[in-house]
């Protein structure tokens, strides 16, 4: 898959995401981002970890997921999951997410 293809590809799945959503390679740089996440300042070409509170940012799973080949999630902030997802035939991408969770 060429790059142009997972990107066409990452904003077909991604961009109608009820939260935010970036491809982000290894080296935390974002290559993508859906609408939620560009408002959040999380714009191409930035390492992730830079944009908003260094504190939101801890825990980070990215790497754990490199390393196992499998997804990972975490609810660090009360109100929100976060997770980190593999691309199948990718070892140097994924996509990282994260979802209110509604009141009710």
């Amino acid at each position: 898959m060429t790059d142009e293809e997972l990107l066409a590809q990452f904003h077909t799945m991604w961009d109608g995401f009820p939260g935010m959503a970036r491809l982000i390679t290894k080296d935390h740089v974002i290559l993508a981002s859906n609408q939620q996440a560009l408002d959040k300042g999380f714009a191409p070409g930035l390492r992730c970890a830079t944009v908003g509170d260094p504190k939101t940012h801890r825990g980070c799973k990215l790497n754990a997921m490199f390393d196992m080949g499998t997804g990972q999630t975490d609810r660090i902030i009360p109100d929100r999951v976060r997770g980190w997802s593999p691309i199948a035939g990718r070892d140097d991408v994924c996509v990282h997410f994260a979802v209110l969770i509604p009141d009710e």
